[in-house]
């Protein structure tokens, strides 16, 4: 018994090769793509990272300037030589804080826009 020859058409090879090589760089193409996406996630997880540990670092900064100030009303207060003194140190007391308050609100709104970017 003899097997009959079979030849693959000329035009199906080539076709054939052409779809090859087409998928490879499609495959290509999408792998690089997904390289470069990682490599942007990396990079944002890093600015992300950073502005939180900024962020942090910030609020600590605030919390032990608000703390001290307030520590320093205290004894004002409590050398105060009448009532309308120390009515007059509250006054002074809260227009600081909050010009104090504005000002780390702006910080931390400056914080957030550069995270953003």
């Amino acid at each position: 018994m003899s097997t009959p020859n079979f030849e693959i058409p000329t035009e199906f090879r080539d076709f054939a090769d052409k779809s090859v090589d087409q998928a490879r760089n499609a495959f290509g193409t999408m792998l690089n793509g997904a390289v470069k996406t990682s490599e942007q996630l990396r990079s944002s997880a890093t600015t992300v990272q950073s502005t939180l540990h900024a962020a942090v670092l910030k609020g600590l900064d605030h919390a032990k300037t608000n703390a001290d100030t307030t520590f320093d009303y205290a004894h004002r207060v409590v050398r105060a030589k009448d009532v309308r003194e120390a009515f007059e140190i509250q006054s002074e007391f809260v227009k600081t804080q909050f010009a104090a308050l504005q000002a780390q609100v702006k910080e931390y709104g400056a914080l957030a826009q550069s995270a953003a970017r």
